[in-house]
């Protein structure tokens, strides 16, 4: 019985074949364990370097590339293309095995040597970018003797960034690596861990080498498997580990531990297989508890985990809620409910409050909401006199001891308030959750794991903190502060949560292509941004694996010319093969998001708010930039990013007013667009109406 692996790259571009192409793959290779089927069909390449290469016929057009055993029954599926770019790719490329870690590696062979023959013959007065790592170290991590001669001669990140598309990908990772500054110890731990000694690897047996590097081949058994692997290839990749997140996620921490990362990185990932590895050592029902500030996550966390986890002891060992549900439901004990009150009741409130005690218009509703939760909830204050004594960090305003009174008036009438008409905010439900728990003798988790950390507030994550029993393996953080779009700013370690030492950055991105994540960096501005741990974070050697094409950036007239080039947009993606639901729109408001929805159905096209989005809907994903958060698609339009719409006058505090809030108002925002522009795969397209955000780099 002939066996069958699938090269996990060529799933990236699975879902780029037509729907008709994906059927004819699916249906030729769940023939594939027969093997009188693969001897008779499998074709050679003619003047191919590689002597295993071989051709299957999908259709009269496109043809499979297989990699196809010396000995033995193992075949590899590593590429779907059209019929003589099928015949050139594979008379191109050279499948060796690493010397370091004993695992498959791909090379563009010709190209290598193109590369090579077009040096310059005499030496460059630049410095080789990697001059300070010697032969011997790059030969103990897995650099071929070829491959170690080109990469010799760069001198430039530009060089080697392009050498990407032909080198062995794990070689590349390495050579990445210590041109960005890992020392060569930092990028052994990062490689996957050898199956056997380097001094026992086989470089010439290609099939055993398939068998172990699970990170580059997928093995099947059977047509049942294949088929869930092409049905869903995103949600493979949503649950598949590369050697890095491997070791954070199935690692022993001494205490609270950190995994950071910018977008597509595979925090979420980690964070799926850190509960998994936690709830396997547990014996405990709901003894592993993963929360996240995004109230759309949970049940796509809990989508994941279901692919991840077959068995049905340990999913219940999983909690999964959104934080806010969490304090609801410990506050409640489960039943009864509590009467909270909208954000717009929330603000009348503070308005009363305002009129009945007579304060200046400076203390205005938003001011006082403002320094309610971040400085006195932030910081646990809980009197006038601890009020008087406290730093404000971010608030611009400088009060004196007679403001500070009259502030604290204005938020124990607030809360009074609140206690006397049985009304609840989301604030005071987890205030109370936290009381209730730190009063208790027993915790109710053993482990606790955040997913978008950099969201949370400092009553939130006191509430996590008194939810699990200090110790090993306790919390567990995924965040990423340059994609924090709710503003709250703080020092996990002054909350009783210290990560130091226990903290790890992914580097690599796994989701969207290097010249949308270039463009979408820029996004940010200069301003440096905290790491949540009193130091400044940093984007440093963060990188995408893939290439494309450039973002699209297009303004309009007015907003229905607008919406018109949004309707072409799609459709352009449509009729090149792009299933609806693998396709997301974004705006800044849900008016606008509402108008999009309507434009496009009115158009013939499927859509639905991602507020009302079932898992597995086939229409196009309308919603805010906020909505978007944990979100990835395919293709993704960010309309209405006009100088009037982006950022909205309404978020951002005037600086007059309070500089220092101005600036942070203005810097989440430019998160917020970041955060939606790097929800895309393949393709963005960006617009506005009118001029264009102050935030978009258009030079």
């Amino acid at each position: 019985m002939a066996r069958l692996g699938v090269y996990r790259e060529f799933l990236r571009d699975f879902v780029k074949l037509e729907k008709p192409v994906q059927d004819q793959v699916i249906e030729v290779f769940s023939k594939f364990e027969h093997a009188t089927y693969a001897g008779l069909h499998l074709e050679a390449v003619k003047n191919a370097r590689d002597d295993r290469m071989r051709t299957i016929r999908i259709t009269d057009f496109w043809r499979g590339v297989v990699l196809a055993p010396e000995r033995g029954d193992l075949y590899v599926l590593l590429n779907v293309l059209p019929h003589d770019k099928a015949y050139e790719w594979a008379s191109r490329r050279v499948v060796t095995v690493n010397a370091a870690t004993g695992a498959i590696e791909l090379r563009d062979l010709v190209a290598i040597e193109e590369h090579s023959r077009a040096l310059p013959s005499a030496p460059t007065a630049a410095r080789p970018l990697l001059a300070h790592v010697s032969d011997a170290d790059l030969r103990r991590l897995g650099i071929d003797e070829q491959v170690l001669a080109l990469a010799r001669t760069f001198t430039t990140e530009e060089q080697l960034d392009k050498a990407q598309a032909f080198f062995p990908k794990q070689q590349h990772d390495v050579l990445v690596g210590l041109a960005s500054g890992m020392t060569v110890d930092e990028v052994w731990a990062c490689l996957p861990a050898p199956a056997v000694q380097p001094e026992q690897i086989d470089r010439e047996d290609v099939a055993a080498a398939v068998e172990r590097s699970p990170e580059q081949v997928l093995l099947v058994s059977g047509p049942e498997e294949l088929m869930h692997a092409f049905a869903k290839p995103f949600a493979l990749w949503r649950v598949y580990l590369h050697p890095v997140q491997r070791d954070v996620a199935y690692g022993s921490f001494s205490g609270p531990a950190q995994v950071t990362g910018g977008p597509g990185t595979g925090k979420t990932v980690v964070a799926l297989h850190r509960a998994k590895h936690l709830a396997e050592r547990s014996d405990e029902e709901r003894s592993v508890l993963l929360t996240t500030y995004i109230r759309t996550l949970p049940a796509t966390m809990e989508e994941s985990l279901r692919q991840l986890i077959d068995d049905e002891a340990v999913l219940r060992r999983i909690e999964i809620r959104h934080i806010d549900g969490l304090a609801y439901r410990l506050v409640t004990g489960g039943k009864g409910s509590l009467a909270v009150l909208p954000e717009e009741d929330v603000t009348s409130r503070w308005k009363r409050v305002m009129r009945q005690l007579g304060l200046p218009s400076r203390f205005n509703e938003t001011f006082l909401a403002n320094e309610w939760r971040q400085v006195i909830l932030s910081q646990g204050i809980t009197s006038l006199e601890e009020y008087q004594r406290a730093p404000r960090p971010g608030r611009g305003r400088p009060l004196g001891a007679l403001q500070r009174a009259q502030i604290w008036e204005a938020v124990t009438a607030f809360t009074e308030g609140l206690r006397a008409d049985n009304v609840w905010t989301y604030e005071t439900i987890c205030l109370e959750a936290t009381r209730l728990l730190q009063a208790g003798e027993r915790k109710p988790y053993r482990h606790v794991i955040v997913d978008e950390a950099q969201d949370l507030s400092p009553w939130h994550w006191r509430l996590i903190r008194a939810a699990a029993i200090p110790g090993p393996d306790d919390l567990f953080l995924a965040g990423d502060t340059h994609q924090r779009i709710y503003g709250h700013r703080l020092s996990l370690r002054q909350l009783g949560i210290d990560v130091t030492g226990r903290s790890t950055r992914l580097k690599i991105s796994y989701r969207t292509t290097a010249e949308i994540l270039r463009w979408s960096l820029k996004l940010l501005g200069e301003g440096p941004i905290d790491d949540m741990n009193g130091g400044v974070e940093t984007l440093a050697g963060y990188r995408a694996e893939v290439h494309g094409e450039e973002p699209m950036l297009n303004g309009y007239p007015n907003q229905p010319a607008e919406l018109e080039a949004l309707v072409a947009t799609v459709r352009r993606w449509l009729d090149h093969g792009v299933m609806p639901g693998h396709i997301g729109v974004a705006a800044r408001s849900n008016i606008l998001a509402d108008q999009a929805v309507t434009k496009l159905k009115s158009c013939g096209i499927p859509a639905i708010s991602l507020a009302k989005r079932q898992p597995g809907e086939d229409a196009v994903s309308v919603g805010t930039m906020h909505r978007m958060k944990g979100m990835e698609f395919r293709c993704v339009a960010v309309i209405g990013v006009s100088d009037h719409l982006m950022p909205p006058q309404s978020a951002i505090t005037a600086e007059d007013e309070d500089p220092v809030a101005h600036q942070q108002d203005l810097q989440r925002e430019r998160c917020v667009l970041f955060v939606a522009c790097t929800r895309a795969r393949e393709e963005l397209a960006v617009s506005w109406h009118g001029s264009p955000s102050r935030f978009l780099p258009l030079d």
